[in-house]
């Protein structure tokens, strides 16, 4: 199996295959009870839209984006962290389920993610799509920014306040955590694809090309930064002229990438200072010593730390494994379910 992540150990035992998963806007990735994160895969789907079979899952899928004939649509079936086509997410968790957990009879526990802004029918919509799709029931539900906190190392069940930062693909999720509680939390609906989309916009807007959305990613991943560089740098990339439908090449600098994704940066960063201002005073003292932590993709980009340092006054920290944190923290629940209980898994402990 291609996935980017691959760990097993020699002790794991046949009666330990319970899974936790962390279903992304932009990627699922898999924790195995007694082998770590076994999966890491892209959340798209290629679908044959005559039948509605999936063609493909994953990696294979996401390579096919923008390039399908018109009977075959590759699509991400969660949007803005919530399920968006309940049907294909559920045949896109089962092809994951069934590609880590060979046996098609023992039906292994599950804790899977979801953001901590969802309602209760999104939040149900989540557990049933795990349960159709093989879990045993109820299958247990971890809010984001608690399972980071966990994956990233923080005490959460001492009586000592932690912030923890999630930037995903479709939300950023921000949560003072104290005695193993959610004190202060707010979530918006931005992350890496509002970055993606603001790079797009921008592009049609002062240069008159369309981009694809690997493009327009790769742009982000290369070119894109929170704060001024010492050295800017330019790059060249391929995209689709708006007035002649012909290709074009265009010349862009790390200058222009940043003033496209200033918007959504700058609402991240008010959605990290609206948290400070709802923590009472005793936990934002914590902080303040302790430091701001911060896990998800979104938070690989370059300058995040330091222009958030600079905005808040307070320290900042790059979770130890910021794309694995949600699901870290989600297996190492999984692995104390008792321990954790209610306190962690709210209504999927019945």
């Amino acid at each position: 199996m291609a996935s980017r992540h691959q760990r097993k150990s020699k002790g794991a035992r046949l009666g330990s295959r319970d899974i936790a998963v962390d279903l992304g806007t932009a990627n699922t990735v898999i924790y195995v009870r007694g082998e770590g994160v076994v999966l890491d895969e892209p959340s798209v789907v290629a679908i044959n839209i005559m039948d509605g079979t999936p063609l493909a899952v994953g990696a294979e899928a996401k390579r096919m984006i923008g390039r399908t004939p018109s009977h075959i649509q590759a699509t991400r079936p969660l949007k803005d962290g919530v399920i968006a086509d309940f049907e294909v997410c559920e045949k896109m968790l089962r092809y994951f389920i069934q590609t880590v957990h060979q046996s098609k009879w023992s039906k292994p526990r599950m804790v899977i993610c979801v953001p901590s802004g969802v309602t209760g029918v999104e939040r149900r919509a989540v557990q049933e799509v795990a349960e159709y799709a093989g879990a045993r029931p109820p299958a247990y539900i971890i809010e984001e920014p608690m399972a980071a906190a966990i994956g990233a190392g923080l005490p959460v069940a001492e009586p000592t306040g932690s912030m923890i930062v999630d930037i995903g693909g479709g939300t950023t999720e921000v949560a003072v955590i104290s005695l193993g509680g959610v004190v202060a939390t707010q979530t918006s609906r931005i992350g890496g694809d509002e970055l993606d989309e603001a790079i797009r916009q921008y592009l049609k807007k002062e240069y008159g090309v369309d981009a694809g959305a690997r493009t327009v990613e790769e742009l982000k991943i290369g070119l894109g930064s929170a704060v001024p560089l010492i050295e800017e740098q330019r790059a060249e990339f391929r995209g689709r002229d708006l007035v002649t439908g012909l290709p074009r090449t265009v010349v862009i600098s790390t200058n222009e990438i940043r003033e496209a994704m200033e918007e959504p940066v700058a609402t991240i960063i008010d959605t990290v200072k609206a948290t400070l201002d709802q923590t009472p005073p005793e936990l934002s003292a914590d902080i303040m010593e302790r430091g701001i932590t911060l896990a998800g993709g979104g938070s690989l980009l370059v300058g995040l730390p330091e222009r958030l340092r600079a905005e808040t006054g307070m320290p900042v920290w790059l979770a130890p494994d910021p794309l694995l944190s949600v699901v870290i923290g989600a297996g190492m629940a999984l692995d104390h379910l008792d321990a954790y209980g209610d306190t962690v898994f709210g209504d999927g402990m019945e």
